[in-house]
């Protein structure tokens, strides 16, 4: 293993209150966290501006991290968000820092101190290549709080972090297969001020941060900070410029740093494009090879634009937080078509098609919620996806039968644990109905679902509405028109009531025990004084505190009719009722009320 905790050797403080990762190479030194005054004497926030140079990585795995970060510093007004210049080591230092980050469709202010890992007075984890520069390091510290730890930042999406930056819209590409103009995509995105990462997929862990025979590294995180094209031997040569955090080890092939491919192009544009040639870990390299060696491209837009388009939207949002619970609403994908009903619904309603089109432009991003700072819990990321159905009108919220006879309009591509998955599409006008899941049933998170559309959409969650129209109870029989089961009924009432002629707490108790222990395929273990006074309570309609015969037969009836539903719902004879077809049941039991009762 590449880590151990740094936990136990830290002291718990204010603002760093969580564990701390630490590499095996300094497990025989004593760590320390030192303020930076103590650390540098002329400690700096930032010099000479920040630029993506300032980040090297230390022994943390957060490369996904550090590409996004680099890929921030290459938008001035998005980085000064996050990271807000009004700060520094002037004369009214506090010995804090805060940083803003973009979490589940709102902004956080998060605090830090200035004392960070060190060993031997270096710093062990991020770190600027100038030793007295510090916002990098402060800005990872301020993000593994965010996220519970410095531990939980091991491993990861860089498309995450950089939506955590911009509070943007990711889009994923494999350059096995994307389209064809993928070279205009990312041009376009780098115009438009998009941050992007690449990377390289591995067969099993032994591959992880395995280096090549030609300077890349398997299984880790790059940024992509430029796209170029250039005229070469009377053609012209796309160029892509890439940025390992490590701030070396960087690719040797052709138009590499030292690469021959540079003295042959016009000495302007080499040095436009080129300029200061050093191991730094950033490197061009031509487009080709780009998609012959990288296999995973993330592009997160600052707007729901499409890359793939010159026009430029106004884009409406819809957002909806929920849970899948077990035993409530964690349905799973539809593989469960018998819980798949019962996770949350979404209605989507398009009147309006998008200018000069016939469709809708919608884009859906599912996102799952503080996983990460779940991970010291023993939780890790679901696996998601979404489906979405055309609606019927005037439904609130639709059961097993709608999925069983009706497939899916649209969905996403797959199901992936990542935090968060987003597709576009283009629906005609009309009512639709969107239904996020987890793969597997039963398991539990919170999600967000983030719904762009051009045109306004009405959006609303389904099942919210609670009503019952109950009929009133029957006026009583007189004893001469009562049926003969209703005279067994009022014989068994005199018996069980006494003298007083109603059924007090106790002695309802004695009868539902002595009734429902007959029945066999009912698994019972008895009817509590509580559960008798709740009936009491609801059946007492002249609040005596006890049931007179008239609302006693009441009760009877509706018990006779709720054990039928019972049975009835009972689908896997176990005698017990599971959530879900209490559910189906108290569903049709809905429905049933102004039939039976």
């Amino acid at each position: 293993d590449f880590y151990t905790y740094l936990s136990r050797a830290f002291p718990v403080n204010e603002y760093l209150p969580t564990c701390l990762c630490y590499s095996m190479f300094t497990k025989h030194l004593t760590p320390a966290l030192i303020p930076l005054q103590e650390l540098c004497k002329d400690p700096q926030f930032i010099v000479d501006g920040a630029d993506r140079t300032d980040i090297c990585q230390g022994a943390l795995g957060d490369c996904w991290l550090l590409a996004a970060i680099a890929s921030l510093t290459l938008h001035k007004e998005t980085f000064a968000r996050v990271v807000p210049l009004d700060q520094g080591f002037d004369h009214s230092y506090a010995g804090i820092f805060h940083f803003q980050f973009w979490q589940h469709n709102r902004w956080l202010d998060v605090v830090v101190d200035d004392r960070l890992p060190t060993v031997r007075n270096r710093l062990v984890l991020v770190h600027s290549a100038s030793s007295n520069e510090f916002w990098s390091a402060l800005l990872e510290k301020a993000y593994a709080k965010l996220n519970g730890s410095y531990e939980s930042l091991k491993g990861g999406s860089t498309l995450e972090a950089m939506e955590d930056f911009t509070g943007g819209v990711g889009e994923t590409y494999e350059t096995k297969s994307a389209p064809a103009d993928l070279f205009n995509i990312l041009k376009k995105a780098h115009d438009r001020g998009s941050m992007m990462g690449c990377s390289i997929d591995i067969t099993s862990s032994a591959e992880s941060e395995a280096q090549t025979t030609t300077g890349l590294v398997k299984g880790h995180a790059y940024s992509i900070t430029g796209i170029e094209e250039v005229k070469y031997r009377g053609g012209t040569v796309r160029l892509i410029r890439i940025r390992n955090p490590w701030g070396q080890v960087e690719w040797n092939g052709p138009w590499s740093d030292n690469a021959k491919e540079w003295g042959i192009i016009d000495s302007s544009e080499k040095k436009r494009i080129l300029l200061n040639s050093m191991d730094d870990g950033e490197f061009w390299m031509e487009f080709e090879d780009f998609k012959a060696n990288y296999d995973k491209v993330e592009i997160c837009n600052l707007t729901p634009d499409a890359l793939t388009d010159d026009t430029k939207h106004k884009w409406e949002v819809n957002v909806f937080e929920g849970n899948w619970i077990r035993g409530s609403t964690a349905g799973g994908c539809r593989n469960f078509i018998d819980t798949f009903w019962t996770n949350p619904q979404f209605k989507l309603t398009l009147k309006e098609t998008d200018d000069h089109r016939d469709h809708c432009s919608v884009i859906i991003a599912l996102m799952q919620k503080n996983r990460r700072a779940l991970r010291k819990e023993g939780f890790d990321l679901e696996t998601i996806g979404f489906a979405i159905y055309e609606a019927p009108d005037d439904v609130d919220h639709l059961g097993k039968d709608f999925f069983r006879y009706n497939g899916s309009k649209a969905r996403s591509k797959t199901y992936i644990n990542v935090r968060e998955i987003s597709e576009r599409f283009n629906l005609p006008p009309g009512n639709y109905l969107l239904v996020p899941t987890t793969f597997q049933a039963h398991q539990e998170a919170d999600f967000l679902i983030r719904v762009f559309s051009e045109k306004e959409a009405e959006a609303i969650e389904m099942g919210n509405k609670v009503d019952a129209d109950l009929p009133d109870p029957p006026m009583p029989s007189l004893p001469k028109d009562e049926t003969a089961e209703e005279k067994g009924l009022r014989r068994l009432f005199e018996k069980i009531s006494g003298s007083d002629q109603a059924v007090s707490v106790v002695e309802l108790q004695q009868v539902l025990n002595g009734v429902l222990s007959r029945r066999k395929e009912i698994k019972f273990d008895g009817v509590s004084l509580n559960t008798c006074h709740s009936i009491i309570n609801l059946m007492d309609a002249d609040n005596s505190g006890q049931l007179e015969f008239q609302e006693f037969k009441v009760f009877w009836e509706k018990m006779k009719k709720w054990i039928v539903l019972f049975l009835s719902f009972d689908t896997d004879r176990s005698g017990k009722m599971s959530t879900y077809e209490l559910r189906l049941m108290c569903n049709e039991g809905k429905y049933s009320a102004k039939r039976q009762f």
